[in-house]
């Protein structure tokens, strides 16, 4: 087994692979409401990095027990002391870990309950779709306890629900929920409690399906033409599609579709 996805060479992560190609990577510190320290990140940072090309088609990325995660490991980081120095680099090898996650081209659908809280929405930020339960609860409680975020809340969470909300969340240690936390965008998909693993089980299942190049474009290409200027955006997605649309693998769909054997688009019914 690649060593990447075997699950006897990590402490932090239980990975679970399914013949279709889904693995389920769920935080695995129940006891510290799965709180990231630093040998998580660097799993985190293990398993991205080489998950496209150890075949991973899709991630449900789950926690252990009643929440999702309660974000940086507090206890671990008083106790360390670190200095100015050490601890930005803490932050940068969390930003090397969530955006492997977002940029490497690999779907990941996280299932949340429970706490998702600081460094935890952080790491749920990372994720291309995120299902939430009705008693699911975010918050960036770094301003009650004399910190900052160090993650990229500023980056992603403010891109999802605006900027001045990012900050008021920060600012009070204001906590969204249920279908509130929906509508900001804080998820896409909400169930009851307990169904979130299920639900985001079925979308991977769907995304895992889809043609490996055209899920890499979808969850990489489309982050860093956000980062770029509207022109560049526009040459970069005609060049990107000029690859994905053409690929071999594409035309049996293409095909179908011409044939009209394939699935229609049609309303939920």
């Amino acid at each position: 087994m690649n060593d990447v996805v075997n699950p006897d060479t990590y402490e932090r992560l239980s990975i679970s692979p399914r013949d279709n190609g889904v693995f389920v990577l769920t935080l695995n510190r129940p006891s510290k409401r799965n709180a990231l320290d630093v040998t998580t990140i660097e799993e985190l940072i293990r398993f991205f990095s080489g998950a496209r090309i150890a075949g991973v088609k899709a991630v449900l990325l789950a926690g252990e027990g009643d929440h999702f995660c309660a974000g940086l490991d507090l206890i671990e980081h008083w106790k360390a002391d670190r200095s100015p120095d050490d601890f930005m680099h803490v932050c940068l090898r969390w930003h090397e870990a969530f955006n492997k996650m977002e940029y490497g081209g690999v779907p990941i659908i996280a299932a949340l309950q429970g706490a998702v809280v600081g460094g935890g929405l952080e790491l749920a930020s990372a994720a291309h779709v995120r299902v939430a339960e009705t008693g699911t609860y975010f918050a960036l409680p770094e301003g009650q306890r004399g910190i900052f975020t160090g993650g990229g809340a500023t980056i992603r969470v403010s891109e999802m629900i605006g900027k001045y909300r990012m900050i008021d969340m920060i600012l009070t240690g204001r906590v969204y929920q249920g279908q509130e936390a929906v509508d900001l965008g804080l998820a896409q998909y909400i169930t009851e409690d307990g169904g979130s693993f299920a639900k985001a089980m079925e979308i991977a299942d769907k995304v895992a399906q889809n043609l490996p190049l055209t899920n890499f474009a979808i969850c990489s290409a489309v982050s860093h033409m956000n980062n770029m200027s509207g022109m560049d955006a526009a040459y970069a997605e005609a060049f990107v599609g000029g690859i994905v649309n053409t690929q071999p693998a594409a035309r049996e769909r293409l095909e179908a579709f011409a044939n009209k054997t394939a699935d229609r688009v049609r309303p939920n019914s």
